[in-house]
C-alpha cells in the first residue's frame, strides 16, 4: 500500500457511481437517467434531523424524490436525486476491510437507485444479503 496515496475524491466517487448507473439493465437504465447523481462529503445536519439520525457516519447515501411507483400522472414529479456521502463510505470501507472501495460505492449507488424504483429497505434486504 502506498502511504502517500490519497483517498479518492468526490469526482472519483462520481465516476464509479456513473459507471454503475450506466451498467443497469433495461428497463432500469432508462428509468435511472432522469435522476441527478451527486457526491458530498457529509450529510447535512438538516438531513440527519429529517431522518432522525444522530451519527453522520451511519448515512452513506440517500435518495430524495418521489419513487416511480408513487408518481401520479396528474402532477409532475420533482426532480429526483441520489447523493452519496464520501466520508461515511470511506469510513465503512476502512472499517470493514473485506470489500473493495469500488464495490462499496457501487453497492450504495444501487441501493439508493432501488428506492427510486420504488423498493423499500425491507424489499432490498430481502434480496440483497450484502451485510451478512
Amino acid at each position: 500500500m502506498d502511504i502517500d496515496a490519497q483517498a479518492p475524491d468526490a469526482d472519483d466517487f462520481l465516476e464509479v457511481a456513473e459507471a454503475t448507473r450506466a451498467a443497469f439493465p433495461a428497463p432500469f437504465a432508462d428509468l435511472a437517467r432522469e435522476v441527478r447523481l451527486m457526491v458530498e462529503e457529509w450529510p447535512s445536519g438538516a438531513l440527519l434531523d429529517d431522518l432522525e439520525m444522530d451519527d453522520p457516519y451511519e448515512l452513506t447515501g440517500v435518495y430524495e424524490g418521489e419513487a416511480l411507483t408513487q408518481r401520479s400522472v396528474e402532477a409532475p414529479a420533482m426532480p429526483s436525486t441520489v447523493t452519496l456521502f464520501r466520508r461515511p463510505i470511506l469510513d465503512e470501507w476502512a472499517g470493514r476491510g473485506d470489500v473493495a472501495l469500488r464495490a462499496l460505492i457501487a453497492h450504495v449507488t444501487v441501493h439508493e437507485f432501488a428506492h427510486h424504483f420504488g423498493w423499500s429497505d425491507g424489499d432490498i434486504a430481502a434480496i440483497d444479503r450484502w451485510w451478512e
